[in-house]
Parts: structure tokens; sequence; C-alpha cells
């Protein structure tokens, strides 16, 4: 069984910088492409970026290009989260996924086999 914790979380001004990170067990790190989603109260969980399983490949919802970076670390069977300037809207629990099927880089979550149980992001104004 895979597991993921996400950690790094907390509150931050608006302009400021997270980094959250993910770290994974239960099976080979390096197999698995990772997402990063997000769900703020009353929406569905969005997709913010992803990586692909050697870390050559990284895609991004369009509302965090420029701002984000996700990047991995397969020694330390860890999966990152750049965030800088921040907005209050960006408020919400943040997740981390992993695919192990896809053949390619996929924003649907339907597509992720794993999930971490989020880490709360608080952006105040």
């Amino acid at each position: 069984q895979v597991q993921l914790a996400e950690s790094g979380g907390g509150l931050v001004q608006a302009g400021g910088s997270l980094k959250l990170s993910c770290a994974v067990s239960g099976r080979t790190f390096s197999s698995l492409a990772m997402g990063w989603f997000r769900q703020a109260p009353g929406t569905e969980r969005a997709f913010l970026a992803a990586i692909s399983r050697t870390g050559g490949k990284t895609i991004y919802a369009e509302s965090v290009k420029g701002r984000f970076t996700i990047s991995r670390d397969n020694a330390k069977n860890t999966v990152y989260l750049q965030m800088n300037s921040l907005k209050p809207e960006e408020t919400a629990v943040y997740y981390c996924a992993a695919d192990r099927t896809s053949a390619y880089l996929t924003t649907d979550r339907v597509a992720y086999d794993y999930w971490g149980q989020g880490t709360q992001v608080t952006v105040s104004s």
C-alpha cells in the first residue's frame, strides 16, 4: 500500500511563499508520477501541477504557472511544491497524489491512484 504524507502547510501573508513536501512510502517512488491538487470549501479538487517519474517533465495549471514549481527527489522519496506570490483566494487544503499507470502526465484527478491526507494552506490578506 502506498502512503503519502504532506507537510509544510500553514499561515502566510498574501504575496508570501510556502514550500510543501510530500513523503511517499510503500512503493518504488521512481515508478510513480506525482501531482499536487488543492480543494477549497465548497469547490472541487483542482489540479495544480504534475511531474514525471524521472522529473524530466512537468505540467502546470494556468492559474499557477510561473508562481508554483513542482520538483522531486527520488533519493528521498519526496515531491515538493514551491509556492510563491500566494493570494488569499488560494486558501485551501493541498493534496499530493501518485499515478502509477498513466503513460502521460495528466491533470485528471481520477487518474491518480493514491492520495495524501492534505495540508492546510491559509493566505491572509
